[in-house]
Order: C-alpha cells, then structure tokens, then sequence
C-alpha cells in the first residue's frame, strides 16, 4: 500500500449506505485505513470492520465530547485485547462549544481513565484535542496531564490527530515522543503550513477523518480514506521532499506508532 489514512470513520452513518464500495474504492487507491471509535458500539463496530477487511485496523474509545457518559472500562479492555486494535481513543479534550466547556473537568477524568487503558494495555494513544476559538486551552490542558503520564510511564505514545495547534504546541507533542497528525484542511488553508513545516517528516501522520473535512478538490463531499492521497501530496509540497519519500516516510510512521 502506498498510503494509510491514520484516522476514519467506516463506523459512522454516513456510510451506512455504502461502506463495502467505499472501502473497495480506498483499496482500489492502494490505500489502508484505521477505524476510529467514539463510542463502545462505533469502536465494537471498528474492531468488525477491521476483522472483516485486511486494509483495516481499529482504535476504540470513547470521544470527549461524550463526557456525560459512563466510561465501561470492562468493555473496552475487552476489546483492546482483539486482534488488530492498535490504540485507544479517540480521547482527549474538546473546549470548542459552550456545552463541553461546561464539562471540562468530567472530560479530564474520561481522558484520563482512557490513558490508564493505554498504558495497561501497551497501546498508544489517537488524541482529540480541540480548543476554544482563538486560543490552545484544550491543548494546553491535555499536555499537562500527558506529561504527568509521561513522567511515570515513559514509553507512552501516541498522535494529536487533526492536529490545528500551534509551532510551540507541536514542540510539546514531540518532546513527549509523540507524532502529530494532518487531515484534508491543510489542502485550502495555510493556518497549517507553520507546523507541517516545522515537523520532522518522520514524525507526522497523514489522515483524512473521513465522513468529515474533504480536502481539495473534493471539498463539499463526503469524505472517503483515498482522499489522503491530497493531504500527502500537500506534506509533501510543504516538506519540499517528492511524494515518492513522502509515502514512503508517512506509511513507515503509522507502522511503527501502531505496529502494524
């Protein structure tokens, strides 16, 4: 495969009409995906799809933004034990609507008991981080207690997906050894340029969040996991390297992060 969308969601309703063509699309593009969970069903749903196809593989946890619900631990660990779950998440802090920033400390406590899974089960961590409008609180909350992690778990890793932070915020992820992750918008916006430019190639994610963010020139549309097609041809651009070392570097790092 020349490409691995690190982040979609098969497992969401939009493609309840039509996920075995789309995937069979994806894989006509030579291109795999990783099936993100939000919630206990979407990320059981994940673990299916991932069982079922073999340019699959699964992450399951439950999103911040759901901070009113119970976390089931039992009922994740027992699906961070099937074969071909290669994280927990997506997990994190989500300040970006009045509602969740209401619930910001429920959401440190989800977001922590889903590190403590992570760390049990040697998995790394798939990061939802998103900040009020016009600031970095969420990310700023959510590397204070990474780094406490960290601190007594050293070999904790992850990736900030759809990251939309700043240059001193990617400097923190990767003083805590973990990647940073860019989705479709960095296609049509140049608020990414900075931090694509400033991370190592070896350390960066490409994904698509795929129903959501089509990128150019598919913006509009659904979007499907061989859209991260553009998004790498944009690092690439960006990086001023070849898409041919782009590929290559960006599947390498999604092997490594998540063993695959």
């Amino acid at each position: 495969m020349n490409y691995i969308d690190t982040h979609s969601h098969f497992n969401l309703s939009q493609f309840d009409d039509d996920c075995d063509e789309a995937i069979a699309r994806m894989e006509a593009h030579d291109t795999a995906t990783i099936c993100v969970g939000i919630d206990y069903e979407s990320s059981k749903l994940a673990v299916e799809l991932a069982h079922k196809h073999a340019s699959i593989w699964a992450i399951i946890g439950q999103h911040p933004t759901d901070w009113g619900r119970e976390f089931e631990k039992n009922l994740f660990e027992a699906l961070a034990d099937k074969p071909k779950v290669v994280a927990i998440g997506e997990c994190g802090l989500d300040y970006y609507r009045d509602r969740d920033r209401i619930g910001k400390e429920e959401q440190k406590k989800l977001f922590q008991m889903q590190i403590a899974l992570a760390v049990e089960k040697n998995l790394p961590l798939m990061l939802h981080i998103r900040a009020q409008a016009g600031t970095m609180d969420a990310y700023d909350d959510a590397l204070v207690i990474l780094q406490q992690y960290k601190e007594q778990h050293p070999t904790m890793t992850g990736t900030a997906h759809f990251f939309a932070g700043d240059t001193r915020i990617a400097q923190a992820f990767l003083d805590l050894g973990f990647y940073v992750s860019f989705a479709g918008p960095i296609t049509f916006a140049r608020d990414y340029d900075a931090a694509v430019r400033m991370v190592p190639l070896d350390r960066i994610l490409s994904e698509t969040d795929a129903p959501f963010a089509a990128p150019e020139p598919y913006r509009g549309t659904r979007c499907e996991p061989w859209h991260v097609v553009e998004t790498v041809k944009k690092i690439a651009e960006i990086k001023g390297v070849s898409l041919e070392e782009a590929q290559a570097t960006l599947v390498e790092n999604a092997k490594t992060l998540f063993r695959l």
